[in-house]
């Protein structure tokens, strides 16, 4: 099979098209054609080199990617609810930068016709990311929430689903730009700039209950100097900071549950997916290039024909 892998660690530039032994579905797997490929940041930050703490082997030439959408074309013994052509989004911490991909079965879910292939390809990580986030700082009726990088990928889902869960009203930091957007969303826009703090004073007169960072800088400060529970501010970002400022590390694991609620809000129309761009596999370092500008909004997809 053809996959955009690296066979050492470096910036986009080391990504290139490879070829690959077809990987065989085992017991309890299903081998799924690829369709479309989500490109994260987990893909851009493993392709430099760096190792999670829960101690992700990778092996030289890998392939990056962790989620996905296409057809399964091969069930291994024990899986049921799946068959040879059913339509599929999924999971997986590697190996989705590819024409196949092999993953347990319970690491998809079953794709409606509502979702376009890219739309499917860019749902699991950022959703689930923005899932877990919002639920670990207590999202809920009556909330005012503070979504520092509300145009990304990440930030658009974090809002949409913060609303979703009753946020009286949900602000969200963001280029001039893309302000139309996040009003398009449902949230109340503001830049980035020195003095935001003020700003969301002025906005949110009866203040902010919960934050999620996405971005870092000032966005992240002014939360920390706003929100009087740090418990219910979390960062997807700034890592580097959480000691600092007193905040904790939050940690999910993904599930086909959580993904199905996600698919579910879609199919009835209050969940929207952006797709930014979408590129080739063969062009997938220039993928990882344009995101890693951490400009634009939505979701860079790759499209694997």
């Amino acid at each position: 099979m053809k996959a955009a892998a690296f066979a050492s660690f470096g910036g986009p530039e080391v990504m290139s098209l490879m070829e690959f032994p077809d990987p065989q579905a085992g017991p309890g797997q299903v081998r799924v054609r690829v369709k479309s490929a989500g490109v994260q940041h987990f893909d851009c930050a493993v392709r430099s080199g760096w190792k999670p703490a829960y101690g992700l082997e990778v092996k030289l030439p890998q392939i990056p990617g962790n989620e996905f959408a296409g057809i399964v074309d091969q069930v291994g013994e024990g899986v049921t609810g799946f068959s040879v052509g059913s339509r599929v989004l999924g999971f997986s911490l590697l190996n989705s930068y590819a024409e196949y991909v092999v993953v347990g079965a319970e690491q998809i879910v079953s794709k409606p016709d509502t979702l376009s292939w890219e739309e499917a390809g860019g749902l699991t990580g950022n959703g689930q990311g923005a899932h877990i986030a919002l639920k670990a700082i207590g999202i809920g009726p009556g909330d005012t929430v503070l979504i520092n990088g509300a145009a990304g990928s990440l930030g658009s889902f974090a809002v949409q689903l913060a609303k979703e869960w009753g946020a009286k009203t949900v602000i969200g930091t963001a280029s001039e730009g893309n302000h139309d957007f996040i009003r398009s969303l449902g949230a109340i826009p503001v830049t980035y700039e020195a003095g935001l703090a003020d700003r969301l004073r002025q906005l949110a007169p009866d203040g902010i209950h919960a934050a999620f960072d996405t971005a870092g800088g000032e966005g992240l400060r002014a939360a920390v100097e706003l929100v009087k529970d740090r418990n219910r501010i979390c960062t997807y970002f700034a890592y580097d900071l959480v000691e600092e400022l007193g905040l904790r590390v939050v940690r999910g694991e993904r599930s086909a549950a959580r993904l199905a609620e996600l698919v579910e809000l879609h199919t009835q129309g209050r969940l929207q997916i952006h797709i930014r761009q979408v590129f080739p596999l063969s062009q997938a370092g220039e993928a990882q290039r344009a995101l890693e500008t951490r400009h634009g909004r939505g979701k860079i997809v790759l499209r694997i024909d």
